[in-house]
């Protein structure tokens, strides 16, 4: 009598285990792209609990989806070039350039009005 209760318990301890194992399952590349600032983890989130009702079809795409953004690199695999990093010691010319540019501009945007009030 005993091991027919405490067999009936292990199949529902059995039973509830594998539910939330598969549940836990489905969650992995959630919790990739969301270590991972993945700019479309809601998305992957979403695409995860469908997987469920597609018996884990569509797990592995979602795992891969998830693994191809770093947020250091960008977009890795997909033929995109590194981001690069802005070399400090060289943008102090650059900025003294872009200000010379601006005040060009300006100068001809002045230019530009003064003769239009001499036409009209």
């Amino acid at each position: 009598m005993f091991l027919d209760y405490f067999a009936l318990v292990l199949i529902f301890f059995v039973a509830l285990s594998l539910f939330y194992g598969i549940i836990a399952l489905h969650d992995i590349p959630y919790e990739i792209a969301h270590k991972r600032n993945h700019p479309h983890q809601d998305a992957i989130h979403a695409a995860g609990w469908v997987s469920l009702f597609t018996l884990h079809a569509i797990w592995p795409f979602l795992w891969i989806w998830a693994m191809l953004y770093d947020p250091e690199r960008g977009w890795s695999g997909l033929g995109t070039e590194p981001k690069v990093k802005l070399d400090v010691e060289g943008a102090e010319p650059l900025a003294e350039e872009v200000k010379a540019l601006r005040a060009e501009v300006a100068e001809l945007k002045g230019r530009l009005q003064a003769a239009d009030t001499r036409e009209g």
